[in-house]
């Protein structure tokens, strides 16, 4: 069976784009070297980055810095999780993103290069995605943003990382998140193994499948058991508590493998008194907003970019 005849007709092209793929140790590095090559086809965003270098917590640590109004005080920004399921992509060469945001809001992102499983499975990405809040927080004056005024995003496993980042955060007493905005997040390192809670017939079937997803999560994963009480740090769908998040927005597609987990997370955010606003997009497969033309990414970037606006 497939759910071809489901998908939205803006999005077919997006099928030969961006095809699955057989993740295995062996390809890894070649898929890298594609993915890296895809992005660099769009060449150079119109508003280019400075790149920062920080210490982080396995040594020089790249932020890339969009800033559309330098000199602007009391500034909100964003920090920005880029995606690539835990295993590619990179802040470098997935400039489009965020610029578009930065120039679209009028507000300063920075996007962080974090490090990549399996060469450095958890909690390595996590920390320095906090690192990389922190230092945004912790220079909040001299980059002119307003340090109440804070949010983080990412998509796939960006979203991801951003969700944990906002567990982390949380926790440990560290810099306080005015929103946290998903979009498709990989939140839950069961889905699509043995230990899956959905059982979707419909999600899935293109552009990050189940085998993709079962083998980004056992790259991050590398030796933890998941079982201690840093597990929500490691797949914020295992977290026990959710209260004291921030006002959340998560953004999803209703053929998108991570659909139900988003659901989730998003039934257990407001059952825990946290603000929410959810949106399916029918139709919609994994990182349908890579067809930007689309009615449905559109529909999308007007819905986010609001969000971020509202929130911030």
């Amino acid at each position: 069976m497939t759910t071809r005849h489901l998908v939205d007709p803006s999005l077919l092209p997006l099928l030969d784009l961006m095809p699955s793929r057989a993740f295995t140790t062996e390809a890894l590095p070649q898929i890298r070297i594609e993915s890296e090559a895809r992005f660099a086809f769009l060449g150079e965003p119109a508003l280019r980055p400075e790149v920062k270098v920080i210490e982080g917590p396995g040594g020089p640590l790249e932020i890339y810095w969009y800033d559309p109004s330098p000199g602007t005080a009391s500034r909100p920004a964003l920090l920005h999780v880029h995606g690539g399921g835990m295993i590619i992509g990179s802040a470098r060469s997935m400039r489009h993103g965020p610029a578009g945001m930065a120039a679209a809001l009028g507000m300063p992102v920075a996007s962080v290069e974090y490090r990549l499983a399996p060469e450095h499975p958890f909690p390595a990405p996590q920390q320095d995605c906090l690192a990389a809040l922190h230092w945004l927080a912790g220079n909040a004056k001299a980059l002119g943003v307003d340090p109440d005024r804070i949010g983080i995003t990412g998509e796939s496993a960006g979203g991801g990382l951003a969700a944990a980042t906002a567990l982390i955060a949380r926790d440990t007493d560290g810099p306080k998140l005015a929103g946290q905005f998903l979009t498709y997040p990989m939140l839950d390192h069961r889905t699509g193994g043995p230990d899956c809670p959905y059982r979707n017939p419909m999600t899935g079937e293109f552009v990050w499948t189940r085998p993709s997803n079962v083998f980004g999560w056992a790259a991050l994963r590398g030796d933890y058991e998941a079982s201690d009480a840093r597990k929500g740090w490691f797949s914020p769908a295992l977290a026990d508590d959710l209260r004291g998040l921030p006002p959340t927005w998560i953004g999803t597609g209703s053929l998108d493998l991570f659909l139900d987990e988003n659901l989730e997370y998003a039934r257990r955010l407001t059952a825990a008194g946290v603000p929410v606003e959810l949106h399916s997009y029918p139709g919609a497969v994994h990182a349908f907003n890579a067809v930007p033309d689309s009615h449905l990414a559109k529909s999308y970037s007007r819905d986010l970019l609001s969000a971020i606006v509202r929130m911030l």
